[in-house]
């Protein structure tokens, strides 16, 4: 089967496709034939050995797969060969194989394409996991997307407005901001040139925003804390700019407001249930097509390097997909 390698910690450019043997499903687990898998912000830190999780070298990265199931192991009797499923292997993604344990294999509805599950789960799971599970949201008040045309952004913006929140999106350029405003955002900041925190009090009438959705850090994070309202809420989602932020944690107190860390990694694995009822509701979501995945670009498995550099170079909108 062809795989992409990363043989030594490095940039996308020094990946490299090659043909390894086939996979084995062992106790407990499933090879899935790969039929797509979504492009995230934690590919390019896993090849280049930032990331939580540090696999031995060589692998293949690529956390998030749809696929067929193509042989299953001793003790798997919930699954067949030929059911259509996602998949969140962590690493092994982008390559023609992949195995997983049996137990975290999610069926794909019928109604999905592979490539829109491929860009569905980790998104929309993470986003809904932060506004439903850590954000406590009330009807009417105002959610800030950071980074909002990215996969995790935009999928907060559009389940911002399901909850019924007054979503204001951040981006880098107005042509972002125009896909934010397809998704369903009510109002538009580019922080590229606007004061983020100016801005945001001005839309607010000057009281702030309730709840900040923040995949970004770097200097944004505390412009955002800055614009919070009484009791607001920041969710820490992630460090996409690069830099992880110092706060001055005197503005807790003066605005009585919460920071808040989203891992949606970790809830997964300590949580399930609850986070099989999310992904039930967001499947529910699609059905209804209250949400729908933005596919900026599809890439083919040699272009891998190239999809990766796109997503670190802040080119895309939504998400990516490798497909197979």
């Amino acid at each position: 089967m062809r795989a992409v390698l990363c043989t030594e910690h490095g940039p996308p450019e020094a990946l490299t496709i090659a043909d390894i043997p086939d996979l084995q499903a062992g106790p407990g687990q499933v090879v899935i034939k790969v039929g797509a898998a979504g492009v995230n912000f934690p590919d390019t830190l896993i090849i280049q050995n930032l990331y939580q999780f540090k696999p031995d070298l060589p692998f293949s990265p690529g956390g998030e797969v749809a696929g067929t199931v193509g042989q299953i192991g001793p003790g798997v009797d919930h699954v067949a060969v030929g059911d259509r499923v996602i998949a969140f292997p962590g690493w092994g993604g982008f390559a023609e194989q992949v195995v997983v344990e049996a137990r975290t294999v999610i069926p794909i509805p019928e109604t999905m394409p592979m490539d829109v599950a491929a860009a569905f789960v980790m998104t929309y799971g993470t986003s809904y996991h932060a506004l439903k599970d850590r954000a406590d949201p009330q009807p009417g008040e105002t959610l800030l997307v950071l980074g909002a045309a990215g996969g995790v952004g935009l999928a907060a913006v559009e389940l911002g407005k399901v909850m019924g929140l007054r979503v204001i999106a951040a981006a880098s350029t107005d042509e972002k901001l125009a896909v934010c405003k397809e998704h369903g955002a009510d109002e538009l900041i580019n922080y590229s040139t606007e004061d983020l925190k100016v801005r945001a009090k001005d839309l607010t009438g000057g009281a702030g925003v309730d709840i900040v959705y923040d995949p970004v850090g770097g200097d944004y994070t505390e412009a955002a804390l800055r614009a919070t309202a009484w009791e607001g809420r920041l969710l820490v989602i992630g460090f996409a700019a690069g830099p992880i932020p110092k706060i001055p944690l005197n503005l807790t107190l003066l605005k009585g407001c919460d920071i808040r860390g989203v891992f949606w990694g970790s809830f997964v694995a300590r949580e399930p249930k609850r986070n099989a009822q999310n992904l039930m509701e967001l499947v529910a979501m699609f059905d209804e097509g209250t949400i729908r995945p933005h596919i900026s670009a599809r890439y083919p498995l040699e272009d891998t390097g190239a999809a990766l550099r796109a997503l670190m170079d802040r080119k895309a909108t939504g998400k990516i997909v490798i497909e197979l």
